[in-house]
């Protein structure tokens, strides 16, 4: 099994919530962030004084999915959440070890 952290735009999430269900991918973890990267943040001007803005609000969506599925998952993320501007965010891929469904004591893939 392996897990899949994406950060996003939050523009992008729809997109994405819709690829991964037309795949088969339905469950996941939906957060609020906040961060920065090569897009460092913007500067606004409020009241007359300009306030560097560094930490800019951004999706991250998890998922832990079999690994014969990665390749077209994330091909299936990198193309629904691409814009081409800088800021369309990250994909981390972790190995998952176990999983466990509480309500049932299943385990494995079976548990996801």
């Amino acid at each position: 099994m392996t897990k899949i952290e994406c950060i996003l735009r939050p523009g992008k999430l729809e997109d994405v919530k819709d690829a991964l269900g037309k795949f088969g991918v339905h469950g996941m973890t939906v957060s609020q962030v906040i961060g920065c990267g090569l897009q460092k943040g913007r500067t606004e001007v409020y009241r007359g004084t300009e306030y560097s803005i560094n930490l800019l609000p951004k999706i991250k969506v998890e998922i832990v999915i079999a690994d014969r599925l990665v390749d077209e998952v994330v091909k299936l993320i990198t193309t629904a959440a691409r814009t081409g501007e800088i800021g369309d965010g990250k994909i981390f891929i972790c190995p998952v070890e176990n999983a466990v469904r509480i309500r049932t004591g299943e385990t494995g893939e079976s548990a996801i």
